[in-house]
């Protein structure tokens, strides 16, 4: 909990204050930050949390595994009773009303204040008619249900600031260039699923946008104008969210999903080439910004009423701004600094400017080495896995290309405006500045939070990992210098 002097100074926790909030998507990772730290930082009164059932497995059961994950343990030692204030919503927000049953849903008209939507697939490149499901419908849904809500004085809605990546230029504003979501999901009604989700067909619905994740979240913001009527409606947009910065745990992750993958793979001595514009700029959003924001705008949205649906670019670039080429540097001295266990080569290679000579490198230091691997696992008689590893990966390299070569500049006035407004305990608990931030620190804190949270290898391995992988550069540099001299003599022997 926070501590009693910052609590009576700090006006966002007095605010949530025996309030009862309502969450879809909490068991991801942003959810679970967001949950963490309202229970940590506030006497919220009760948590209700939307949780998809599964078939066999009690809602209070998934409820408990949520709570087991390691960002609560601190909390749950603090606070043992912790858990009787999170409350399970059983629905699906691919369903109609989510799903949810009567007495539930007569549990949040009558109790909750604030609601946060989270919920959404963040797939690149997930087929149309699915995106459109769970990142437009949704929205619709969301909002019919606030409708109903007697108390409600804020719906945060979580979306991303590559929402208009068609534009160089993004202003903290809903634009209205973005196409008819309801028309979208009539058509997707309508339509034949396998039509629409043919590569040819999707990308002439989504247009300038490079993939159906975009475009739907930008379809998701322009419901919210179409549908919101008087819903006290605020939008926090976050940019690639990765792990925590301070709290609760430096560096906490539960996913591989974007750079953390390539931290993987370049750490695991997989990858070895990756397709970026080392001069442009990655934008960077260490989780606990934007969960900290979504917290404190849900408190200015109830206290501080608007006529229109206030935006809040939650970027890094204007404050504290990293090339794709530091973040090589910075990537590469902390894989190495912090090995992996087992890997499967010294971790060396980085980012390639040229898609041509990327492809070349994929092929003869990705696919060749891989393929070469499972050969000899196939022929010991084990199980070859690795170019469905390498597969998997340069799938997710193109996904992802467009922001690995291009990038952005995005107004942040509400945001550093906001931050102008909190209080001094409220800028220390809810903290939304990150002009203090050092990359070199923080990506040894990532890459020690995917190799302990997400690769589950203990920290004190570090040592024996770092041996083997040195051991491991020997062996490759003996083996390139080998090969070396056997073709300089096959050379000299033909010519």
């Amino acid at each position: 909990m926070v501590e009693q002097v910052e609590y009576q100074e700090s006006q966002i926790a007095q605010f949530y204050d025996e309030k009862s909030v309502f969450i879809t998507g909490a068991t991801g990772f942003m959810g679970k930050v967001l949950v963490e730290k309202l229970l940590r930082s506030t006497n919220v009164k009760k948590l209700y949390l939307l949780i998809r059932p599964k078939r066999g497995v009690q809602t209070k059961v998934r409820i408990q595994e949520l709570m087991s994950s390691n960002i609560f343990d601190k909390l749950k030692e603090s606070s043992p009773d912790v858990v009787s204030r999170v409350e399970a919503i059983e629905g699906d927000i691919t369903a109609p009303n989510f799903g949810i049953n009567a007495d539930d849903e007569r549990k949040l008209i009558d109790e909750v204040n604030v609601v946060f939507h989270s919920a959404a697939t963040v797939r690149f490149d997930e087929a149309l008619t699915k995106a459109v499901n769970l990142n437009v419908v949704a929205v619709f849904t969301i909002m019919e249900i606030c409708k109903k809500m007697k108390n409600l004085q804020a719906l945060v809605q979580v979306s991303t600031a590559y929402c208009n990546p068609q534009l160089k230029h993004i202003n903290e504003e809903i634009y209205s260039v973005n196409g008819d979501p309801q028309g979208i999901i009539d058509m997707c009604k309508r339509m034949d699923e396998s039509l629409l989700n043919s590569p040819k067909i999707t990308k002439q619905i989504i247009g300038n946008k490079p993939n159906t994740y975009t475009f739907t979240k930008a379809l998701g913001e322009s419901a919210l104008v179409l549908a919101g009527g008087s819903l006290p409606i605020v939008v926090v947009r976050p940019s690639i969210v990765v792990p925590t910065w301070r709290e609760p745990l430096p560096g906490w992750l539960d996913n591989l999903n974007g750079i953390t993958g390539n931290i993987a793979a370049f750490g695991k001595g997989v990858m070895r080439t990756c397709w970026v514009k080392r001069d442009k700029f990655v934008d960077l959003i260490p989780c606990d910004i934007p969960i900290n924001l979504a917290i404190a705008v849900a408190w200015k949205t109830a206290t501080q009423p608007s006529n229109s649906i206030p935006v809040y670019n939650c970027t890094s670039g204007s404050t504290n701004p990293l090339s794709w080429g530091q973040l090589e540097k910075t990537m590469m001295s902390a894989i190495r600094k912090y090995p992996f266990e087992g890997v499967f080569r010294y971790p060396s290679g980085g980012f390639n400017e040229y898609e041509t000579l990327n492809k070349i490198a994929q092929f003869t230091r990705e696919s060749v080495p891989a393929y070469l691997l499972d050969t000899a696992a196939w022929m010991v008689g084990k199980q070859p896995k690795m170019m469905k590893i390498v597969q998997k990966m340069h799938k997710a390299e193109l996904a992802s290309a467009f922001f690995a070569t291009n990038d952005w500049k995005w107004s942040t006035e509400n945001k550093e405006k906001l931050n102008m407004e909190l209080t001094s305990a409220d800028k220390k608990v809810f903290n939304i500045d990150m002009k203090s931030l050092n990359w070199s620190d923080f990506f040894e804190d990532y890459v020690k939070g995917t190799r302990q949270y997400v690769l589950k290898e203990d920290l004190a391995t570090v040592i024996v990992a770092r041996k083997h992988s040195n051991n491991m550069f020997w062996i490759q540099t003996f083996l390139k210098a080998f090969l070396f001299i056997v073709l300089a003599k096959l050379l000299v022997y033909l010519f």
